[in-house]
């Protein structure tokens, strides 16, 4: 081959990769200088954000609402090669009251998958989300992953651990104790969650399973619980009366099964 040719070919093949890595400077830079206000005209119908500040890149809201129920404040901060694969990657920093949880999440067209979600704080933070009054208790998350449209949660994996949970309407707003909840897909019910629940110490020995379908909001509990020795008199009548419905088995244990509804 001519020299001549040879030395016109090697810029040849170094003027694409130039290109490209110019076009990426590019949108880093663009994404770094426009206002994170900018957010608040992308995100769907049921979410709403207001208060930003910071740039789109790395931003944040300091009100965030879903179907106007208030749900705290975001931070976010976005991976820019992401958006060359039409979707959106960032790390999120979410905070309401005390609770404090972080993730990373991916959104495109049709929804978005959360890896690495973990944090906690008081369950009453949660009374927007649609936790019902009067319950109290500390949570902690271990989340592998979450899976989900706009409107709603479609599958969950991984845990949650509650301790000092109490009800002001459960025998008096006596303790009763703590628990472990180990999330999963529901593969016999696709587009729902299944989870187990176990007690991790306290006045009750617990275990269970729960079945809960974010479509209709509707899910349903089952399984048995036990008082323990250090069980309050209060906690030990309402067992009583639990008896009153389904009796205990042989080992003591009294069956539970109860419908809820929780508006993730």
């Amino acid at each position: 081959m001519p020299a001549s040719l040879s030395r016109k070919r090697e810029p040849d093949r170094l003027f694409w990769p130039i290109v490209l890595f110019a076009l990426l400077v590019l949108v880093v830079v663009v994404i770094i200088a426009l206002p994170a206000s900018l957010v608040g005209r992308f995100v769907p119908p049921p979410l709403h954000a207001e208060g930003f500040t910071g740039s789109l890149w790395h931003g944040s809201a300091a009100r965030v609402s879903i179907d106007s129920r208030p749900v705290g404040a975001l931070e976010w901060r976005l991976h820019p090669l992401a958006l060359l694969s039409s979707s959106v990657v960032a790390d999120l920093h979410w905070v309401k009251a005390s609770t404090v949880i972080d993730g990373s999440v991916a959104l495109d067209h049709q929804g978005f998958v959360a890896h690495g979600v973990h944090g906690g704080g008081p369950i009453e933070d949660l009374r927007d989300l649609g936790m019902a009054p009067g319950w109290h208790g500390n949570t902690t998350l271990d989340i592998r992953e979450i899976k989900g449209s706009f409107n709603a949660i479609s599958s969950a994996a991984g845990s949650i651990d509650v301790s000092g949970l109490s009800s002001s309407s459960v025998a008096a707003g006596a303790d009763l104790g703590s628990y472990r909840v180990d999330l999963a897909p529901d593969a016999s019910n696709p587009g729902s969650i299944s989870a187990t629940i176990e007690d991790t110490g306290g006045p009750l020995e617990a275990r269970g399973e729960i079945h809960y379908t974010p479509a209709s909001h509707l899910g349903l509990l089952t399984g048995t619980v036990r008082e323990r020795p250090e069980a309050s008199q209060a906690l030990r009548n309402e067992l009583t009366n639990l008896t009153q419905l389904k009796p205990r088995d042989g080992a003591g244990r009294i069956p539970i099964d109860i419908e809820f509804e929780f508006a993730m």
